[in-house]
């Protein structure tokens, strides 16, 4: 570990959005999983939803994630309902990107508030019960012939105007996780094979001086 990269996994942590993320009903392509999630790592999202009925189709599909998977962690659920449920417990507000007569403008939401936003799968769409679960629902205008985007694309499109407002506001400006939170990924990040041991025997992390390297 250089001091270097010490510093940038800093910067990194420095910059997450606790309070923005994503969730994936049944996308299971593995070039849409690893859009989505290194879109999600660039505007500073650490945490990300997929709902699937087969946990390991994603696992096996993430690994086409080139890395990205390694700095965004990925909870798998059974149900949407589930994770609505505690995505609104903690006071998200929860959009849907439909293509539907409901659906407004993405760039009315503003996104410096707590935000969730659900993206379907790729034939299939969101369903009605997600739909009826969620706060309202968003699209991406179409001004050609085509009548949606990419899910991977919409994801992305969504995600940096949410960036645009959140730098506005000045929401990268500080650190924005728990202290515990932070002290935890910056070992995780920083040692990720250590951190795997360490988890797997139930022992604590150590503490990291200022350069990154290990204390005792």
């Amino acid at each position: 570990m250089t001091p270097e990269r010490f510093q940038k996994i800093k910067d990194i942590l420095n910059k997450r959005q606790p309070d923005l993320t994503v969730v994936m009903d049944n996308v299971h392509k593995p070039h849409n999983l690893a859009a989505i999630i290194r879109t999600c790592d660039a505007v500073g999202i650490g945490d990300i939803h997929g709902v699937s009925t087969n946990e390991q189709k994603v696992g096996v599909n993430l690994k086409s994630a080139s890395g990205s998977d390694h700095w965004v962690n990925l909870h798998i659920h059974d149900s949407t309902s589930s994770i609505i449920r505690t995505l609104k417990k903690d006071d998200l507000s929860i959009y849907a990107a439909n293509d539907s007569k409901a659906a407004v403008d993405y760039r009315r939401i503003d996104y410096t508030k707590p935000t969730a936003i659900i993206l379907g799968a790729e034939l299939d769409g969101i369903s009605q019960d997600t739909l009826d679960g969620a706060d309202g629902e968003i699209k991406v205008p179409m001004q050609g012939m085509v009548e949606s985007l990419n899910v991977s694309v919409a994801n992305a499109v969504v995600l940096f105007e949410a960036q645009r407002q959140r730098l506005q506001a000045g929401h990268y400006d500080t650190c924005r996780l728990e202290n515990d939170v932070y002290e935890k990924l910056l070992f995780e990040f920083a040692y990720p094979e250590a951190a795997k041991v360490m988890r797997s025997k139930e022992e604590p992390y150590p503490e990291l001086d200022h350069d990154g390297a290990i204390i005792g």
